[in-house]
């Protein structure tokens, strides 16, 4: 169905909203409720969207095709008010000219949830090239608790990582409630496939990658890196990593990280329910991540601020893996008065304190170039 209808591909719907959507079509206006991240086709004036790779009739009540389910409102109301705030935190940011950016490149078949970018430091400007002639590879993986935000809102905090003299990859990953766990994880293997593939053309250096996260992010990245050092723990999802990708150290910021253990009935179980999608999850041997952790873990860099909701999952996160022989460095910043300094301060690129979590992170990957 995929091929018949790329001729009629329309544009992709960014916007979050719970209003309807009119869209121009070959043969008039119609109107369906938006799908984040969706493109719609029409053909003989019935309408299409694809979703996650696949072509499915907007409406339909026929078994074999798939009805759309909206939305919870919780959701989308979510949605808009983060995003609001994040345009506010990034109004008048102007993009880096000492950065070379690779945009909306495809890395998977789930249309516009699998694009990423690519920031590759201007070499006449940024120096930070191995003795092979490559840059050392940040992958960044954004937060929003599983349900929320792009590589978009993260672009001026990927591009500012650049200018330390890194390539860094910011990717869309697949979102709840549209899917579930593990789709992030796949998707970020996915991207590690790309990097390999495409490493000669881009200059990357697939012997010194990082990853870095915050938030929802961060749990992944913890979670990603354990898959890669834990071969048993890695094979309960079935992917392969590419044998050429070493990551060599990761950097954890306002995250959360116990996924195995929490209770169904907590405060947070909608966003979880969102997620997992099926209560079974909450028991699931793979979530048992910081079970599962081993002294082949990398080194990691993990940080959270005073005024961060999460900064209590920090420190006994940093304390179990040095208990695990893993080399670890936790830092606190900001002061309990600094209320701007709060969850995810690093990707505000006009705090003080931000600019010194970014320089201490990348310091720490470049102590850890091998």
């Amino acid at each position: 169905m995929q091929d018949d209808f790329s001729a009629h591909r329309k544009g992709v719907i960014s916007s979050y909203t719970d209003e309807p959507f009119t869209l121009p079509t070959l043969e008039g206006q119609t109107n369906f409720p938006s799908y984040v991240n969706c493109e719609y086709a029409c053909k003989d004036g019935v309408w299409y969207l694809l979703y996650q790779g696949v072509w499915y009739r907007c409406g339909s009540d026929e078994k074999e095709e798939m009805t759309m389910q909206e939305i919870p409102k919780r959701v989308v109301e979510m949605r808009k008010a983060w995003a609001a705030n994040d345009a506010k935190r990034d109004a008048g940011l102007v993009e880096p000219e000492d950065v070379v950016k690779y945009r909306d490149i495809s890395y998977g078949p789930c249309g516009t949830w699998n694009l990423l970018d690519l920031y590759v430091p201007d070499e006449s400007r940024i120096e930070g090239k191995t003795a092979e002639g490559r840059w050392p590879v940040i992958v960044s993986i954004h937060g929003g608790g599983f349900f929320y935000g792009d590589k978009e809102l993260y672009r001026f905090y990927c591009m500012h990582l650049a200018e330390f003299g890194f390539a860094v990859v910011n990717f869309n990953y697949r979102l709840a409630p549209e899917s579930h766990f593990p789709a992030p994880l796949a998707d970020t293997m996915a991207v590690m496939r790309w990097i390999s593939a495409n490493a000669d053309q881009y200059g990357l250096d697939t012997s010194r990658v990082f990853m870095v996260g915050d938030s929802a992010g961060a749990q992944l990245v913890s979670q990603f890196a354990c898959m890669l050092t834990n071969k048993e723990y890695g094979k309960l999802f079935r992917f392969e990593p590419p044998e050429d990708i070493c990551v060599r150290a990761i950097s954890l910021s306002c995250g959360t990280y116990r996924l195995a253990g929490r209770e169904k009935d907590s405060p947070r179980n909608p966003m979880m329910m969102d997620y997992f999608g099926d209560e079974s999850l909450f028991d699931d041997p793979r979530t048992e991540v910081l079970e599962n952790i081993t002294g082949d873990y990398p080194p990691t860099y993990i940080f959270s601020a005073y005024n961060d909701p999460l900064i209590v999952e920090c420190e006994p996160t940093a304390e179990l893996l040095a208990s695990r022989g893993i080399e670890v460095k936790c830092r606190i910043f900001g002061t309990p008065e600094a209320r701007e300094v709060g969850h995810v301060f690093q990707v505000d690129m006009r705090l003080e304190e931000g600019e010194k979590a970014n320089r201490e992170q990348t310091d720490f990957f470049k102590a850890h170039m091998g």
